[in-house]
């Protein structure tokens, strides 16, 4: 094995990631499902899949693609791109999986790795969150994890323009 496959073997396609999800799931590990821009990756990042990785066993990020993420963000975004996004995140030990996602919601990838556990941050209710009902309708939960505090890539953008 080259040096870093261990980081490369992460980052799915999701026909990847449906299989290794199964293969975890067969296994008895919990799978726990989260997913976001991860445009600059900072501590609330970290804090918010430090935190999901405790509710199971196998975490597995859905990360929007730079198409995706223009669309939510607006066209100076994303500041690093997706592979690079993806990278990063298959780099954390907390992190199980990476799959991209174009669409305007995870719904989809969500229905394909069939969580236990799907976690958000932010100010969301659970009405709110994108893949709950299937979720819970299928036996799994839903958490919320609250922001830290003073950290988002947009205040970290904006401070950098300051310079």
């Amino acid at each position: 094995m080259q040096k870093l496959d261990w980081v490369k073997n992460k980052i799915k396609t999701r026909i990847g990631i449906e299989q290794q999800c199964n293969i975890w799931r067969n296994s008895g590990y919990k799978i726990v499902f989260t997913n976001g821009c991860f445009d600059i990756l900072h501590h609330g990042h970290l804090d918010l899949l430090a935190q999901s990785a405790d509710f199971g066993n196998k975490l597995v990020v859905g990360l929007n693609t730079d198409a995706s993420v223009r669309t939510l963000k607006g066209p100076e975004r994303p500041v690093t791109n997706e592979n690079d996004r993806a990278f990063q995140l298959a780099s954390l030990l907390v992190v199980d999986g990476v799959c991209l996602f174009d669409e305007p919601t995870p719904a989809e990838l969500i229905e394909i790795i069939k969580p236990d556990v799907l976690v958000k941050g932010g100010d969301y209710t659970i009405d709110k969150i994108v893949g709950a009902d299937f979720v819970m309708k299928n036996g799994g939960s839903v958490e919320i994890i609250p922001f830290v505090d003073g950290y988002s890539t947009t205040s970290i953008i904006d401070r950098i323009k300051k310079l």
